[in-house]
């Protein structure tokens, strides 16, 4: 973990906040390849929608606690009491739309285990199965993003458009856009996986 954030150059998006910056020096771009956390993190990139990350990062906790740490097997089990209970906690987004929505991703994402579908392996191999090394300016959607926005949906995953999706991948590190001259785009690069992707 960073402490001097003078002597250091980061992402410019990452230097107004300390949850931002936090959350930069130690989580954003690093390649992903659990399953459940992958999953977790693109429910969290829908809640996302219309809001700024900063916003959900604050909450995630709060998050984690509403949806019995994004445990697939018990989201899935949620009832329209649970819903209830979660359009009354100040703690998350409370949308109905996106809560649903996660619900159904946690039943989507069991349906792909039980037919033999490993989510990371999914993700991981429509990405190439290593990371992509972003040279360029930082896109809002890539035709790889549409690709797998249009395979989840697919599979009936909402809140997962091309825009949301590229920012999953860069939040996963499918996709190194950590700029130039940020001190973690080297550190990001040369991680090695923690698993290899099917």
């Amino acid at each position: 973990m960073v402490t001097s954030s003078k002597s250091i150059h980061r992402c410019s998006w990452a230097e107004s906040d300390p949850v931002y910056q936090a959350y930069h020096d130690t989580e954003w771009g690093v390649p992903e390849y659990d399953s459940r956390t992958l999953w977790e993190t693109l429910m969290l990139e829908g809640f996302q929608a219309g809001l700024a990350w900063i916003v959900i990062l604050r909450k995630r906790d709060a998050f984690r606690r509403a949806f019995k740490n994004f445990d697939p097997a018990k989201v899935a089990r949620f009832a329209e009491a649970d819903i209830a209970r979660l359009l009354q906690d100040p703690g998350i987004v409370r949308s109905r739309a996106k809560i649903e929505a996660t619900i159904q991703g946690a039943r989507i994402y069991l349906a792909m285990q039980a037919a033999g579908e490993d989510f990371s392996s999914f993700a991981w191999k429509m990405a190439g199965g290593k990371p992509i090394q972003n040279t360029g300016a930082l896109p809002a959607k890539t035709p790889l993003s549409e690709e797998i926005s249009k395979e989840l949906k697919k599979r009936g995953f909402k809140f997962v458009g091309p825009v949301i999706v590229y920012a999953w991948m860069q939040a996963v590190g499918m996709v190194n856009d950590h700029a130039r001259e940020c001190f973690r785009r080297d550190e990001v690069r040369l991680l090695k996986p923690g698993k290899t992707p099917r």
